[in-house]
């Protein structure tokens, strides 16, 4: 790399950040974390079915469940995708404009794809940061497309997906947890499911006993021989629901949702009533599931089939609305939660290694053994920890750590990090 002279083109600077969509992006980093304590703390098996905790059920836990699963469930990650579409459509305009090639959002994407596999593999196979490279790259296809064009198509590819996903687990509740389950045509789902059961319970099994244990070196070893493809099995099924929310992000960047160009009043109605109206479809399709007894394949189904067209307005909503209040965010928790979102790849990964020491044999050795109110008392801590760091790093540097560095990887150059 070489020092970056005057008139190259250069990544964004301080003053031509879009407050909305660093606000808006500091509350989702931090209601990631909401959702993926569970997968941190107990086995993965747990983060979509409250019978995968190692702890018993309390008698909050199943309420808790509900909680997460109507107000954060989904609605983060989605959150956060949107932004990430958004993103691409915005640092595609800004390095048109200084000049540079549209290879230069190829070659960002190429960097995250190998900081997302480093992640995958060293810290934790939850990563979100491959299936976003991936499905980024695919995206950029769209970036040229009209507004109306990236939103129709996104919304059919987003209706698609949740309606097979609808059907799929449909069946496998069917054929396990009703009278259907005796018919020779759901007989044979009956017994999949089942046996897909048996191996994540066993597969849950491993996992407790490598992250109770006291070497690293197993850790990561279990990430590569046990599930070294897990990342691309889910990138086949996870695009189907990413890409589209991308392309929604595209589309709503274009309009003007971020940057003040849509009627505030309209914005505002059309906010609460996509976060209202989808918040109440998720609350009685969860209230379906408690109802079903949170069996396997009852919060599957709600979680990967219903749920997806029931939190699409919410994540919407949201977007909408945190836009709007993202420019007048001020006082000691509105300036934190902006330089939180202004960090949130640094704060996304720094959260796992600090995830890794809480939890593993080898550091404080937690992982099994705190249930859903003690977990969340765990994120409560780390989400003071991002407010607390993110602000003051910011005042003496221009960008995160990660963010530097993944600038500095994408344009083949050293930027001054210090004001």
């Amino acid at each position: 790399m070489t020092a970056s002279p005057s008139h190259e083109p250069l990544p964004t600077g301080a003053g031509e950040r879009l407050a909305s969509l660093d606000f808006t992006r500091g509350v989702a980093v931090l209601g990631i974390l909401a959702a993926n304590i569970v997968a941190f703390g107990q086995p993965f098996l747990a983060y979509m079915w409250p019978g995968g905790f190692n702890t018993g059920p309390g008698p909050l836990s199943g309420w808790l469940w509900l909680a997460q699963f109507v107000l954060v469930d989904g609605k983060m990650r989605g959150l956060f995708t949107l932004l990430f579409g958004a993103g691409l459509a915005l640092f595609a305009d800004r390095a048109a404009a200084r000049g540079s090639s549209e290879w230069l959002q190829v070659r960002r994407l190429g960097w995250l794809l190998a900081f997302g596999l480093a992640h995958y593999y060293l810290l934790w196979r939850g990563d979100i940061l491959t299936l976003y490279a991936l499905c980024g790259l695919i995206a950029l296809f769209a970036l040229r497309w009209s507004v109306i064009h990236q939103l129709a198509f996104g919304a059919t590819v987003y209706v698609f997906g949740a309606v097979l996903g609808t059907a799929q687990f449909g069946l496998m509740w069917a054929a396990t947890e009703t009278s259907l389950g005796g018919w020779p045509a759901y007989a044979r789902v009956a017994g999949d499911t089942k046996a897909l059961l048996a191996s994540e319970k066993a597969d849950a099994l491993r996992e407790t006993l490598i992250n109770t244990g006291v070497s690293y070196a197993d850790y990561v070893a279990h990430a590569w021989e046990a599930h070294r493809w897990d990342w691309l099995y889910q990138f086949t099924h996870s695009a189907i629901e990413i890409l589209p929310l991308m392309l929604f992000g595209m589309g709503l960047y274009r309009m003007g949702l971020f940057d003040g160009r849509l009627r505030r009043d309209s914005q505002a109605r059309w906010g609460w009533a996509g976060v209202v109206s989808g918040t109440v479809l998720t609350l009685a399709l969860g209230l379906w599931a408690m109802a079903d007894g949170l069996t396997y394949t009852g919060t599957m189904f709600a979680f990967q089939g219903p749920q997806a067209i029931t939190r699409l307005p919410v994540v919407l909503g949201l977007a909408a609305l945190l836009a709007l209040w993202g420019p007048r965010a001020s006082g000691w928790l509105g300036g934190r939660v902006t330089a939180a979102g202004r960090m949130a790849f640094s704060n996304y990964l720094g959260t796992s290694l600090v995830m890794l020491l809480v939890f593993r044999g080898w550091g404080l050795g937690q992982f099994g053994a705190l249930d859903r109110p003690r977990l969340y008392l765990v994120m409560l801590a780390a989400w003071l920890l991002m407010l607390a760091w993110s602000k003051p790093w910011l005042g003496h540097f221009r960008y995160g750590p990660l963010e530097w560095l993944w600038r500095c990887l994408t344009y083949g150059r050293f930027f001054a990090i210090r004001r």
